[in-house]
């Protein structure tokens, strides 16, 4: 996994999850407008649970197929599942799953569902981002975030082909210890450099946004206010 700087800590994390996804992305957008047309989803997901909040966490990686058997045998298979359970749960913790089906045609087979949610759940992963297929889901851990391309009822022959890799899941390109913060929205990548500096981008994001949506609220509310309020929130630093 790619080094963590010990200045990131889980506190720091918990943070950002009092706001949603695109919030996120609203404040990396000014600190980082070179990268506002990239380092997040940009395909729909089928949520889990949909009411779940937000959550952030440090980037586990695995590319997974199941429209055919593995290649290795069954002891094989058997130890890199053990192998990358071990993974998983390392520190730093929180962790978020980021799963990419190979497959030509993803979710063929689903990785995800009961036993598994409940298993990463207890592992400390607080939730999962694939574009593969997940399964059980009434049965499957209540309070675990997962986003999965589809959902789908079997497991075909789903199977680990790598773990702790570079994957890309619905356009957004992830490394082992990358920051992830995820919710019904989809996903986005916060760059270590990044994470301090959201609060306090955010505060200015909303206070020019209070100016504008009060605006919106006036009874005498028409284009003139508006051009008026837009001017007014450009001055909020």
């Amino acid at each position: 996994m790619t080094n963590t700087p010990p200045d990131i800590t889980a506190d720091d994390l918990q943070i950002l999850t009092a706001w949603d996804t695109p919030t996120i992305c609203n404040a990396l957008e000014l600190i980082i407008p070179e990268r506002r047309g990239l380092g997040f989803t940009t395909e729909p997901f089928v949520a889990l649970d949909s009411s779940l909040p937000p959550i952030c966490g440090f980037a586990r990686t695995a590319t997974i197929r199941a429209a055919e058997p593995s290649r290795e045998d069954s002891e094989k298979v058997a130890a890199d599942r053990l192998a990358y359970y071990h993974y998983v749960c390392q520190q730093p913790l929180p962790s978020i799953v980021v799963i990419q089906d190979l497959d030509m045609n993803p979710g063929i087979g689903a990785f995800w569902g009961e036993v598994q949610t409940n298993i990463h759940k207890g592992l400390g992963v607080a939730g999962c981002v694939t574009n593969g297929s997940f399964r059980d889901v009434i049965d499957s851990a209540r309070g675990f975030q997962l986003l999965g391309g589809k959902v789908g009822p079997s497991h075909a022959f789903v199977h680990l082909v790598d773990v702790d890799c570079q994957v890309t899941v619905h356009g957004m390109n992830v490394c082992g210890n990358d920051i992830i913060h995820a919710d019904q929205h989809g996903a986005v990548m916060i760059p270590h450099t990044a994470i301090k500096k959201i609060p306090e981008m955010i505060d200015v994001i909303a206070r020019r946004e209070k100016v504008i949506l009060d605006a919106t609220k006036h009874p005498d509310f028409c284009f003139e206010t508006l051009k008026v309020a837009i001017g007014e929130s450009k001055d909020i630093h």
